[in-house]
């Protein structure tokens, strides 16, 4: 880990609990009330859509807004309404804010200087080689791109070593390959535990990458919060599902019937055989991730026959969008795969992958997951 995060003068991170907290803005309810206690040194990962409530929740945490109700604890002690500025807490956003009047190392070394900390130059130039910026450190920002600008506001917020730091979607200006590669030095350099990370995306597989702990937020709701690979493997409901699934998860209509469910579209019927718990009847709901679905048959598979209506590429994996008797499945298979528009193709699952919503959306049955030796 580099020295430019683990400093002599290293601070503990913080315990963030929200009691209650809602948030309204004339008549338009903004937040609805939660709770939640985010576990001190970790990641939690804010993850929903545009206009799911991340960035009001994040600025109340930081003392930028006070709620409309509810309490702001920081280490036991009741913050709410408290101003930033008598806060210990960095915060990135995803529109870069700098100093135009100081340099990239002007940027990147005033909270080092703040604080008096010894061997700021060699300490700037660590976190500039991290971010790949330490050939501009001369340079101001106004002579920068944005998402050069963007890196320097995140050196500075990791040189500022706060036991609490947010970070509103920093990497969303990016190019793709630069983001690639700072997720994965985000997700290192955070594994320290020095400081309690709220990190806002709307991608899952960010979330998944980042690890830690997941709130899921739709509409101003949270949905769900706990440890990442729990949320994404159990969804709480169909809402949570198709949040935290990119592609999208596969939902089909089915009815339970004796030995599984019954799916019955576009006049085919077909029965997908699962143990289903006693209680469910009636209308449900099929989820099939879409990395759940192979081009090639395993073991205890069903084949469901289909024509293919798109490929995409991208990066290493291949999207097929396939028309089928279930209704229209997406599949995302591994590898680079040139597949014709209108050709058939045969997608292939095991039931055991399956998801089962009931009427209300909640979750009725998700997959076994393998224990780890």
């Amino acid at each position: 880990m580099p020295r430019a995060v683990h400093g002599a003068q290293k601070r503990a991170a913080v315990e963030l609990v929200l009691e209650g907290i809602g948030k309204r803005v004339g008549a338009e309810t903004w937040l609805h009330g939660m709770d939640m206690a985010l576990h001190g040194g970790a990641v939690t990962v804010l993850l929903g859509a545009t206009r799911a409530g991340k960035t009001s929740l994040m600025r109340i945490m930081a003392g930028l807004d006070a709620p409309s109700t509810g309490r702001v604890r920081v280490d036991g002690r009741d913050v709410t309404g408290m101003p930033v500025r008598e806060r210990n807490v960095a915060m990135v956003y995803q529109q870069f804010i700098n100093y135009p009047s100081l340099t990239v190392a002007g940027n990147i070394a005033s909270p080092l200087k703040l604080r008096g900390d010894k061997n700021v130059a060699q300490r700037v130039r660590e976190l500039a080689e991290r971010l790949h910026i330490e050939m501009f450190l001369d340079r101001y920002p106004a002579e920068l791109s944005g998402g050069q600008q963007q890196r320097v506001a995140l050196a500075r917020a990791l040189a500022k070593g706060a036991p609490l730091m947010l970070l509103d979607e920093p990497l969303v200006n990016l190019d793709y390959k630069l983001r690639e590669e700072l997720r994965e030095e985000l997700s290192q350099l955070f594994a320290a535990g020095d400081s309690t990370v709220v990190y806002a995306t709307t991608e899952p597989g960010e979330a998944l990458l980042l690890g830690g702990y997941t709130a899921v937020l739709d509409g101003g709701e949270l949905l769900q919060y706990g440890p990442t690979a729990e949320v994404f493997h159990a969804p709480n409901s169909l809402r949570v599902a198709r949040a935290f699934s990119d592609p999208p998860m596969n939902l089909l209509a089915a009815q339970a019937v004796d030995g599984g469910l019954s799916l019955q579209a576009q006049g085919s019927g077909a029965l997908l055989p699962l143990a289903l718990p006693d209680r469910l009847n009636g209308a449900l709901t099929l989820g099939l991730r879409a990395s759940a679905l192979r081009l090639q048959a395993q073991p205890g598979d069903m084949a469901v026959p289909g024509c293919v209506e798109l490929a995409e590429i991208s990066g290493s994996d291949t999207f097929v969008h396939a028309a089928t008797p279930w209704g229209e499945l997406v599949a995302q298979v591994t590898g680079v795969h040139y597949i014709a528009l209108g050709s058939a193709v045969t997608l292939y699952l095991n039931p055991a992958q399956a998801y089962v919503f009931d009427a209300g959306g909640a979750l009725a049955l998700a997959p076994a997951r393998k224990r780890r030796i």
